[in-house]
């Protein structure tokens, strides 16, 4: 087999491997989108160049779901912008996209975003509020409306994709084709210029990294495991949360009376605190309810659960912060009250 074909059939196999690792679980194993957007459409890959796709990939979307993935190596980059470029039909490569700036009056650009755009994309560019999954999105629509004052966004995306995109649209999806609703060339030269002059969004501070917060928060009672879940259950009311069920580990798995007494769990939820947070980020479900699991050791009974603020940074959703913080507060004033 000549070498460039072993190494296509390289690169279309390793980027399918590194897609499924690291962007499947959002963007669809297919491209068909999720959390995140949709990538196998054809206007979206039409509009797109490679460079964009190296950019969004290194630079991700701070403050957005999309995180930056500066751990890969710009071959395993280069192999996922190939594998992605993959899903294009034949003759709509991105990669010989113009990269000019395009002149326009920014001034005429403002009443036209004010009118055509501000409904879907936010009137300072901020895009759509949460993630893109159902729980978050109107359901009748694929995708939300990115954020166009995103660092990451501007700082990737060239003029050329820009006025590609709002030529084009992307079919299947609420973004029209600017032409068909009227608007002149120029009049999208304008567009690009008011969108080109955004002022980055300004962000929150990150989420502290993984390795400044434990995986868990855990404090030692002085009290034997039946005083300590009481404990525990009164701390949990008075934290107006409501409680859940509280139960020996293994019961469900264990014949009565041989159930191991030594570990027991007690479920609670504040319900408006879960809702809010569903509406951010769904993915805070994966550790809501909240669990405290209680463990007794040498005579000794200690109550842990996860710490929400370890996850924040796992998220990458700024916006999630300020309430992991706030869960974070939560759990702990529930542990020491309940060991104090």
């Amino acid at each position: 087999m000549p070498g460039s074909l072993v190494t296509t059939a390289w690169a279309m196999d390793d980027g399918a491997k590194l897609y499924a690792r690291h962007c499947a679980a959002c963007h669809g194993s297919r491209g068909t989108g999720g959390v995140g957007v949709p990538l196998a459409l054809p206007d979206f890959l039409a509009a797109a160049d490679d460079d964009f796709l190296r950019k969004t990939i290194r630079l991700g979307r701070p403050g957005r779901v999309m995180p930056a993935f500066r751990q890969l190596s710009d071959a395993e980059v280069g192999a996922l912008v190939r594998y992605i470029r993959g899903w294009a039909p034949a003759g709509a490569s991105g990669a010989a996209i113009e990269k000019s700036s395009i002149k326009g009056n920014a001034g005429h650009g403002e009443k036209l975003y004010a009118r055509y755009c501000t409904a879907c994309h936010g009137v300072h560019g901020e895009g759509g509020h949460g993630t893109g999954v159902t729980f978050s999105r109107p359901r009748d629509l694929p995708v939300l409306a990115p954020a166009l004052n995103n660092p990451g966004f501007l700082a990737a995306a060239s003029d050329a994709m820009i006025k590609i995109t709002l030529m084009r649209g992307r079919r299947n999806t609420p973004m029209p084709s600017f032409l068909r609703l009227g608007l002149k060339e120029q009049d999208i030269d304008d567009l690009v210029a008011y969108v080109r002059a955004f002022k980055p969004e300004t962000l929150p501070d990150p989420a502290p990294s993984m390795a400044d917060e434990p995986p868990v928060i855990e404090r030692v009672s002085p009290y034997d495991m039946d005083k300590t879940v009481e404990r525990l259950k009164e701390a949990i009311g008075a934290a107006n949360m409501r409680l859940i069920r509280s139960e020996v580990f293994d019961r469900t798995f264990s014949d009565d009376g041989r159930e191991n007494r030594r570990h027991v769990v007690v479920d609670s939820c504040d319900f408006n605190f879960l809702n809010q947070a569903l509406k951010i980020d769904p993915r805070v479900g994966l550790f809501l309810p909240c669990r405290f699991t209680l463990s007794e050791r040498d005579g000794k009974v200690s109550v842990s659960t996860i710490n929400p603020k370890r996850l924040s940074a796992i998220f990458n959703n700024s916006e999630l912060n300020r309430l992991c913080d706030k869960m974070h507060k939560v759990y702990v004033d529930i542990l020491e009250e309940a060991t104090f």
